[in-house]
């Protein structure tokens, strides 16, 4: 790739909206999309990507403008590194969350967050991206089971099957499995299938990430899990257990490619990532030792531009 050099400091004086049509950003975007996904594409998916972006922008004005300037650059760059679309919809491939990340600590050592904006591929997105990669060849959409109908699993020597009989009228709702079927690459046959009790488990998950931290009493406070997976009369959503299942299907296959302002549905595990940006970032420091929480540096001097540092980690963070 050629040099096309930005700093954070030249990101920082502008908008978030004239951060997209800012010329090194532009060509940037374009640059990637062409070498990554075809000469020639990249204008066009550049100006499809605006659209989307500038869309997203404009309905949340208030949480785009708390985000970091550099943040919505790296993640609108990473649309080209993943190739993939903001489009808005049901089966959306992705989508841009708000994100509060840990920067360090106050004198009196409570966490001080950073508003990040971060692009999340959503599972439909990971069947694209993984499909691109040549894991897979096709999934069939996931498919609900209820208690009405039979349904059985088993896995033979490495060999998964399922047995599946939808019987109707499905009158409780009440559902009790759910299961998609991949097909790799040598076209075996691979299912990924998710029981009651998992949902129920990931539910608890939920709820201690959406604990929050009471400054006062120097301790986390309960959560209340996604409204999602009691929605149904007590039940989880349909749809959004079809996610789950695409989401949770890719946990023993090889990770993809995603930048640095990426995280995948799947995936919260950090990876190193390639230099797609050119925007001089000096290293952040030291890492933290293992098993201790993780603290960025203190407040640094940008002002002549910094050197991104691909391995840096950023485990700790919060949705807002």
């Amino acid at each position: 790739m050629s040099n096309i050099t930005l700093t954070v400091d030249e990101l920082q004086k502008l908008q978030p909206a004239d951060i997209l049509t800012h010329e090194p950003v532009r060509d940037k975007f374009i640059q990637i999309w062409d070498t990554l996904w075809g000469e020639g594409k990249g204008e066009a998916a550049y100006e499809r990507e605006l659209v989307y972006f500038n869309h997203w922008l404009k309905d949340n004005a208030q949480t785009a403008a708390k985000a970091t300037r550099f943040s919505i650059f790296t993640t609108f760059i990473d649309l080209a590194v993943c190739g993939l679309s903001v489009e808005p919809g049901v089966r959306a491939l992705c989508y841009l969350q708000p994100r509060s990340i840990v920067v360090g600590k106050n004198e009196r050592g409570d966490n001080i967050y950073e508003n990040r904006l971060t692009l999340t591929v959503s599972g439909y997105g990971e069947l694209v991206m993984r499909a691109r990669a040549g894991q897979i060849k096709y999934a069939d959409n996931p498919v609900i089971v209820y208690e009405e109908d039979s349904f059985s699993f088993s896995d033979n020597d490495g060999r998964k099957s399922v047995k599946y009989t939808c019987n109707l009228p499905h009158r409780s709702r009440h559902i009790v499995a759910c299961f998609m079927k991949i097909v790799r690459t040598d076209n075996s046959v691979d299912y990924a299938v998710m029981f009651e009790e998992d949902w129920t488990r990931l539910s608890g998950y939920s709820a201690r990430q959406n604990r929050k931290w009471n400054s006062q009493a120097r301790r986390y406070e309960e959560g209340a899990p996604n409204a999602l997976y009691s929605s149904q009369n007590g039940g989880i959503d349909p749809g959004f257990l079809m996610a789950k299942c695409i989401k949770h299907a890719f946990k023993t296959y090889p990770k993809v490619r995603i930048g640095r302002g990426t995280q995948m549905e799947t995936d919260t595990v950090d990876q190193p990532q390639d230099d797609f940006y050119g925007v001089d970032e000096p290293a952040a420091g030291p890492q933290p030792e293992p098993g201790k929480p993780q603290d960025f540096c203190p407040p640094r001097d940008d002002t002549q531009g910094v050197t991104i540092d691909p391995g840096q980690s950023e485990d700790n963070d919060e949705a807002w």
